[in-house]
């Protein structure tokens, strides 16, 4: 019980004395130095998102493109095996199916 009562007191403390940052509305700050200090917080708020954004974005453009990289040379070897099944069947005669039993049995008979 104790420990219960010492973990809530810690954690409404902390949330209490954390400053969350976010948009401000500056507009209710009477003095002009006040309501500069609002507007550049939020300045520098919306640069920090900003640059975040950027950079996330930046590493998910790099990982798609990695991604389309090595489609490419999948795509380019499944190629290279289709084209040398079909020059291997082409040196191979076609020989008549044998499950085929009619086809062969008209061709005996002419």
């Amino acid at each position: 019980m104790l420990m219960i009562a010492a973990l809530h007191t810690l954690r409404s403390g902390a949330a209490l004395a954390q400053d969350v940052p976010g948009i401000e509305i500056c507009t209710v700050e009477k003095t002009m130095e006040r309501r500069t200090s609002c507007l550049q917080s939020n300045i520098n708020f919306l640069q920090a998102a900003l640059s975040r954004h950027i950079t996330g974005s930046g590493q998910k453009i790099d990982a798609a493109n990695r991604q389309i990289q090595q489609l490419e040379r999948t795509v380019a070897e499944l190629r290279k095996t289709v084209a040398e099944l079909q020059a291997a069947g082409k040196k191979q005669p076609q020989s008549p199916l044998k499950e085929d039993k009619k086809t062969p049995a008209k061709e005996d008979t002419k």
